[in-house]
């Protein structure tokens, strides 16, 4: 069941496309849901959010894994030039496997990431953000998580025009303590994003987790999925919403990974 800590500690790494932006494209509680759907869409926005990301896995010995990620985004205001945006992702795991008796859930590990990002665009137009990443051991049951800490860095950048929404979080994570019989970790994660946004709040949209796995042995080290889906952005009473659904197939992926990722996402916006 490693590849099921390993997957859970890729997920945290980069979750979703969620929300973190410049207070020059930041949204209003009266914005249309189009504009609201821009925002939503990127990783870097002045606006709290709530997001609820469930993925789906069918693995190759018939296991079944499901990571319910819980994704709380608090934006703060530094100065008159920097915004610092707080993103907690919790992990709640669950497997239902093919032997008899083996199934379970709990917590996986808990990822903390910070994002300092300019409060404007640069003169071309590209939004970024920069910030460490790190991940407490927390996983309730062995197979959810790494039984290390580990830290890193997390740089976002995107570009917005028209109707797309375009660009790629990338970071690596490393292990400094824990656990010393549980095996060192090294991950990095890549997810390009592209968005194409329709009138009423609908888009389609691709965000491919892609992962590298530095300590496994080589032929084993990548995971690259090719997908995508349609969502869309509105209200529920007053309240302004964006649900997804996607689905990847793993091109490339370790032996016993899963060949798909089904992939369900709410997310409550809270525009200022």
């Amino acid at each position: 069941m490693k590849i099921i800590a390993l997957f859970g500690c890729a997920l945290l790494a980069l979750a979703s496309v969620s929300t973190v932006h410049a207070d020059a494209l930041s949204p209003t509680p009266n914005d249309s849901a189009a504009d609201l759907a821009r925002a939503a869409q990127n990783p870097v926005a002045a606006m709290i959010s709530v997001p609820f990301q469930n993925n789906l896995q069918i693995l190759e010995d018939g296991s079944v894994f499901n990571a319910l990620l819980i994704q709380p985004v608090l934006p703060f205001r530094l100065n008159a030039d920097w915004n610092l945006i707080s993103r907690t992702i919790v992990p709640v795991l669950a497997v239902s496997s093919a032997v008899p008796g083996f199934d379970k859930w709990g917590l996986g590990d808990i990822q903390q990431s910070l994002f300092f990002s300019p409060r404007a665009p640069t003169s071309s137009g590209v939004i970024w953000g920069v910030g460490p990443v790190i991940s407490a051991p927390s996983a309730t049951e062995p197979i959810y998580g790494t039984g290390k800490w580990s830290a890193g860095a997390g740089l976002v950048g995107l570009t917005m025009s028209g109707p797309w929404v375009i660009g790629a979080l990338l970071n690596n994570v490393w292990s400094f303590a824990g656990d010393s019989d549980r095996a060192a970790v090294s991950l990095m994660t890549l997810q390009p994003f592209v968005n194409y946004n329709f009138d009423g709040g609908w888009f389609l949209s691709s965000g491919p987790l892609i992962t590298a796995n530095w300590e496994a042995p080589r032929g084993q080290q990548w995971t690259v999925p090719v997908g995508g889906g349609v969502g869309r952005t509105y209200r529920i009473g007053t309240q302004p919403v964006t649900t997804s659904l996607t689905a990847f197939y793993n091109v490339e992926r370790p032996t016993g990974g899963p060949e798909w990722n089904i992939r369900f996402q709410m997310t409550f916006l809270f525009p200022k």
